[in-house]
């Protein structure tokens, strides 16, 4: 028996399949106001039948559109009628063809009488000549703004030829080593050590693989070396944490100071604040001692940061709430979003009487339901933020009215079976996107929040919880630093039941050192 064979088999599955409407919703969805308008006037470019509202011209309604396309759907294909249409024509001029008299056939011209030749009116080149005001033209010839045709062809650089590049620690670099005097050789060499930097500024390749590498002398990877930890910013091309707080404090005149035997001796008592065993060791009063380890902290760890960080990111609220009387009021922010319609000069394209083929009435259909889909889309997002935005200021009316400590525990189940929809659509709709209070602009997520046992069996934050452990931190005694142990005491002992694990994980979050690293020893 032959193992391999040809067989019919039925199987039901069941998957999910997304149309590409629904697709489009979907991520229309998720687009913030910047994003979304760059995405209308894209669809714009590419579609001819969509059109901001207010360009003029004619515009059709959907109700307009949906029932001509329906009655463009009940014409027959007029593709065989207009072949038969020419069939016929052909058949009718071929037979009156042979019916010809031979006079016509033979080529001979027909009587005409004097009556029928009406003579045409012959322009002279006087009178053609006669029609230029040269006056005038040699007026506009000596003016100053005259320009001549020729000189409209030059070509000309482009707008973004002024516009201003961000200015990278490489550029930044480059151009200092440019007004040094420095030998071909050891420019070379430095070109190669300012390609090794990362972005914090660091040479993490060592010197000899760089000369391995690219064939470079030690001795002007040296003095390349020397000539970029020169350039500003003060730091860079530092190999250590320590060389670069030394090329740091170098650079303020502060070579051999009680910061520099510090960062140079004894680095590793700065981090654990030991001032009385720095001032032992360097036998200076602790005062002096303060002072030091406060300009070691001014320092700057990653000096190309500066340079090579992204910057601040631009953000608008896509939502505005405001309150009126004792109501609060939820606005969208879609004024100068573009507001789409339907170009109504394309409806005859659609009937088959104005004589458009079949290829460009498919076209201008599918173009036609593109535009009105996407208008839909966009319509449907606008009312989905909208409830959702409504749905989060019902719960966050305390937050609003009283600040960040009174925001309620908030989940995104709760706000999409309030919304009648999926949390996926929730999740979705407040992805990116900002809000306008009273309290200030914030992310949409930020105002859900998992819900930790509050006093009396109540709910609180996890935002909440942790502003109220970095208020612990900041107010303790530097000399006696609390511990995660004390920490969950005193949440314990507000009614709020957490772990010292968890006080940990959110001490961590924060970014705050243990209790060791917090010591101040005076």
């Amino acid at each position: 028996m032959n193992p391999i064979s040809h067989k019919l088999q039925i199987v039901l599955k069941q998957k999910q399949i997304l149309t590409p409407a629904l697709m489009q919703m979907v991520r229309i969805l998720q687009l913030n106001r910047l994003e979304l308008k760059d995405m209308i006037a894209e669809e714009i470019a590419q579609n001819p039948l969509l059109e901001e509202v207010g360009e003029g011209g004619d515009e059709i309604t959907p109700a307009e559109l949906q029932e001509l396309l329906e009655t463009q759907d009940r014409v027959p294909n007029q593709t065989d009628t207009e072949v038969l249409q020419l069939t016929q024509e052909a058949l009718k001029q071929a037979y009156e063809h042979e019916n010809e008299p031979v006079e016509a056939a033979t080529g001979a011209e027909p009587e005409t009488t004097v009556a029928d030749t009406v003579p045409e009116p012959v322009v002279s080149p006087e009178d053609a000549f006669g029609q230029v005001d040269l006056d005038e033209f040699f007026r506009d010839f000596n003016e100053p703004g005259f320009r001549t045709p020729a000189s409209d062809d030059v070509d000309k650089p482009g707008f973004e030829f002024f516009l201003s590049a961000p200015v990278t620690l490489t550029s930044h670099i480059i151009g200092q080593l440019a007004m040094m005097v420095l030998t071909p050789a050891v420019r070379d060499a430095a070109d190669s050590i300012i390609g090794n930097l990362d972005d914090t500024g660091y040479l993490s390749t060592p010197l000899e693989e760089i000369a391995a590498r690219d064939g470079l002398a030690p001795a002007d990877l040296e003095a390349a070396l020397k000539a970029v930890q020169n350039c500003e910013p003060a730091g860079v091309g530092a190999r250590s944490l320590q060389e670069c707080l030394l090329l740091q404090l170098e650079s303020r005149s502060a070579r051999g100071g009680v910061a520099w035997q510090i960062v140079e001796n004894h680095l590793k008592l700065v981090e654990s604040r030991s001032v009385k065993e720095l001032a032992k060791l360097l036998n200076r009063p602790q005062e002096h001692i303060q002072i030091a380890l406060d300009v070691i902290r001014k320092l700057d760890p990653k000096p190309g940061l500066r340079y090579s960080s992204q910057g601040a990111r631009e953000v608008e609220p896509d939502v505005f709430v405001h309150k009126d009387g004792d109501d609060w009021v939820v606005q969208l922010s879609d004024e100068d979003v573009p507001q789409l319609r339907l170009n109504g000069s394309y409806r005859r394209m659609l009937d088959p009487e104005q004589g458009s083929d079949k290829t460009t009435r498919n076209y201008v259909r599918e173009r036609f339901n593109s535009a009105l889909q996407l208008i839909r889309n966009i319509e449907q997002r606008r009312q989905t933020i909208l409830k959702v935005c409504q749905a989060i200021v019902r719960r966050q009316t305390e937050f609003l009215e009283r600040g960040p400590d009174s925001m309620r525990p908030m989940m995104i189940k709760e706000v999409a079976e309030e919304v009648g929809v999926h949390p996926s659509t929730v999740s979705r709709a407040v992805s990116s996107k900002y809000i306008h209070t009273p309290q200030g602009v914030f992310e949409l997520r930020h105002f859900f929040s998992e819900a930790v046992q509050g006093p009396s069996g109540g709910g609180i934050p996890l935002q909440t919880l942790k502003r109220m452990v970095k208020r612990m931190i900041d107010e303790e005694d530097p000399a006696k630093p609390l511990t995660d142990d004390q920490i969950t005491l005193r949440l314990r002992g507000l009614g709020i039941e957490v772990t010292r694990r968890t006080v940990a994980k959110y001490r961590e979050d924060m970014r705050i050192p243990s209790t060791h690293h917090r010591r101040i020893r005076n």
